[in-house]
């Protein structure tokens, strides 16, 4: 966590349930912060707990893995010199690439391994764009274990107005057939969690409870409890395989940085304004029904005082 936000995209600059892509400056296409051994701490912890729960792949794509581990290796060292190389984080890479091919240590995992982002990999087939491949540490309320494999209709099939056949799907999917390794691409969402956890996994038929029950709390004061999980997600062709990857960096913060935020009156409006303009099912997938009018008065309140009624 942060003491600002990185990302603000409940600013208006996304919407959510849109696509919402924007080009992409490759330069800028992974990013390290200051917890970035946290990070990577959390995905060792979870690679050793259970590896078959947060990596898959199907074993025709081992070469390329490995075209995404070279992308990843050279951005480190291209992109990051104060950090890659000379410190401990580049000494635990070059341990890393050491063992990568081994059978323990697949490309696309080490790559993971590496960066604050998970990896997934798409590939074309005769369904259209298929999930081949994945590190996902940290996932934002979906199950690996139940999307590995699966096209990208029934992949979105459970976020409202996303499922086979809509608009929206036949835009992404057209979107993966004319991304070109040139002209990268990247997009944010965001939800709100009770807790800072980044591992947020979830079975369809958690998700089913959840919407059935509605049960989703955040406390006497749910701006105090309330946490903001921004996606930044970007996608690029892979020059070789022409496969896309799809990386997912998640941050998470309490919602009590935005009374700390310069312009945390603008923000708030925003956010509130965002909230309010969703319909029951889209509150219900993101787990917003329960408190989403208490939470909509506490922004109100932060945008018309510019503070923070509850902050600390």
């Amino acid at each position: 966590m942060s003491n600002t936000p990185t990302h603000t995209p409940y600013d208006g600059s996304a919407t959510p349930f849109t696509i919402g892509l924007r080009q992409l400056d490759l330069a800028t296409w992974l990013e390290v912060d200051r917890h970035y051994e946290a990070y990577l701490a959390q995905k060792h912890a979870l690679v050793g707990r259970d590896r078959d729960a947060v990596f898959r792949a199907e074993p025709d794509t081992l070469a390329a893995q490995a075209e995404v581990f070279g992308l990843v290796r050279d951005h480190l060292i291209g992109g990051f010199p104060s950090i890659f190389p000379g410190t401990r984080q580049w000494e635990a890479a070059l341990a890393a690439l050491d063992r990568v091919g081994s059978e323990d240590h697949p490309p696309l995992l080490a790559a993971s391994l590496l960066v604050q982002e998970d990896l997934v990999l798409m590939r074309r087939g005769a369904d259209g764009w298929r999930l081949a491949a994945a590190s996902l540490c940290f996932p934002s309320s979906w199950s690996l274990a139940e999307k590995f494999g699966r096209p990208l209709d029934e992949i979105h099939g459970p976020v409202p107005g996303f499922g086979a056949g809509s608009r929206p799907a036949e835009l992404i999917a057209r979107m993966f057939d004319n991304l070109r390794p040139d002209r990268p691409v990247e997009r944010m969402n965001w939800s709100l969690q009770t807790d800072a956890e980044l591992h947020k996994p979830m079975s369809s038929r958690q998700r089913d409870a959840r919407a059935a029950a509605r049960p989703v709390r955040f406390g006497e004061t749910p701006a105090d409890h309330a946490f903001i999980r921004v996606e930044r997600q970007t996608l690029r062709k892979l020059p070789v395989s022409g496969d896309v990857l799809f990386t997912i960096r998640i941050f998470v913060d309490p919602m009590a940085v935005l009374a700390r935020h310069p312009q945390r009156a603008t923000l708030a409006r925003s956010f509130a304004t965002q909230l309010a303009a969703m319909e029951a099912d889209q509150l219900d997938y993101k787990g917003l029904s329960a408190d989403h009018d208490r939470l909509i008065d506490a922004l109100e309140a932060m945008s018309r005082d510019g503070v923070h009624p509850f902050d600390p």
